[in-house]
């Protein structure tokens, strides 16, 4: 609770500087990582739902384009060659509506973040569309999770006591994003079955 008040008040004083501190780090932890998972919800925890959302998407989509124009530049060819086979498929989808498919392949995921960054490189995606469509497509479920780390963080500030975790679940600032992420991820079920459909 002390280091979640500290955090909390640094960021009041600081904002542009914790801002923009968390995206170059960010930017630098999806280069070397390659997943974004922990940065979603630190971005919930220390700017809310809807400023988390809008930074942490910005940070995951510059710091995917970045491994997107290297990797395409460096090793296309290798790419090509482990993984066109079986992702042939999608071959045409990104030609027909460039923009639209990167949206959509961002959206369903069912990828590793770092293996989903490197795929579109058989396709020859612009980075522009490439970064675009990951930042449309990464909003529904960075929302989701920046509103669960959002609610941790009122949890934290609202009780003098740590909460049961009976008291965290039957929380609407915690159950409501388990029951939309667990929504979504049966919509992304459904449709990855279309769009990953021979």
């Amino acid at each position: 609770k002390s280091n979640s008040e500290y955090l909390i008040n640094f960021r009041e004083s600081n904002m542009a500087l914790v801002s923009i501190s968390f995206i170059l780090l960010g930017i630098l932890w999806i280069v070397v990582q390659g997943f974004g998972s922990p940065l979603v919800l630190a971005s919930g925890f220390l700017f809310g739902s809807y400023l988390g959302t809008i930074i942490v998407v910005t940070t995951l989509s510059i710091g995917a384009t970045l491994i997107y124009v290297f990797a395409n530049f460096f090793f296309k060819d290798l790419i090509r060659e482990k993984f066109l086979d079986r992702f042939k498929n999608l071959e045409s989808k990104f030609k027909k509506k460039e923009l639209v498919f990167m949206i959509i392949y961002r959206l369903i995921g069912g990828i590793p973040f770092q293996i989903s960054n490197l795929i579109p490189c058989m396709f020859s995606v612009s980075a522009k569309n490439f970064f675009l469509g990951s930042i449309i497509g990464m909003l529904p479920q960075a929302f989701i999770v920046s509103s669960l780390g959002a609610g941790l963080e009122n949890q934290i500030k609202k009780n003098t006591e740590p909460p049961s975790i009976l008291e965290l679940i039957t929380s609407p600032e915690i159950y409501l994003p388990i029951l939309a992420f667990v929504f979504l991820i049966l919509l992304i079920l459904i449709l990855k079955s279309l769009f990953y459909k021979n």
